[in-house]
């Protein structure tokens, strides 16, 4: 007699757990792609390793996404991926090696020459920080973390996190004078 092996189909529930997965997953994407891309893009200032840390981060955020128990901390817990994921990167060989402006990011809100020029200004003094104190100015500042949420990502007390905020503003605003007032004596 022929003995027929049934196929095993999937139970309907595994087939909506993944589906609830991916629609979690894509949501995720769609909301902090953009903000990963360009927190990636201040940490390596090259568009295209931005891109493959992004793509790796979410590729990661993939694999274990059951483990953010809580939405709310998706953007702490992706920015904590891509950076390991950054961090990763050094641990391989490599060859190439970019000397991006941080200012070739788009910039789409600016309308005029000068606001550019501010902007390209301001980038590149913020790049002259000390990595202590660039980093969580730019999660504080392009990432939108509070204090807290820095102190988490960075794995940091909270009062250095504040300490190392109040320090790269005043680094930074004592650059931006330093440059105004060179400007103005060449002129």
């Amino acid at each position: 007699m022929f003995s027929f092996k049934r196929k095993k189909v999937p139970s309907p529930s595994v087939n909506n757990d993944m589906l609830s997965k991916q629609r979690r997953y894509d949501s995720l994407v769609r909301a902090l792609h953009s903000d990963l891309y360009r927190y990636a893009y201040w940490l390596c200032g090259d568009k295209h390793i931005a891109e493959d840390i992004t793509q790796e981060t979410f590729l990661r955020a993939w694999r274990s996404l059951e483990s953010l128990k809580d939405d709310k901390a998706a953007k702490a817990w992706l920015i904590t991926i891509l950076r390991r994921e950054n961090a990763r990167r050094f641990e391989r060989k490599q060859f190439d090696y970019s000397d991006v402006e941080q200012s070739e990011l788009a910039d789409k809100v600016s309308l005029s020459t000068e606001d550019n020029m501010e902007q390209h200004l301001l980038r590149r003094q913020i790049a002259r920080l000390e990595v202590e104190y660039r980093e969580p100015l730019i999660l504080q500042v392009i990432g939108g973390f509070t204090g807290d949420e820095i102190a988490n990502i960075l794995d940091l007390n909270r009062n250095t996190v504040m300490t190392r905020l109040f320090r790269a503003r005043n680094q930074l605003k004592d650059m931006l004078d330093d440059t105004q007032t060179r400007g103005h004596s060449n002129g």
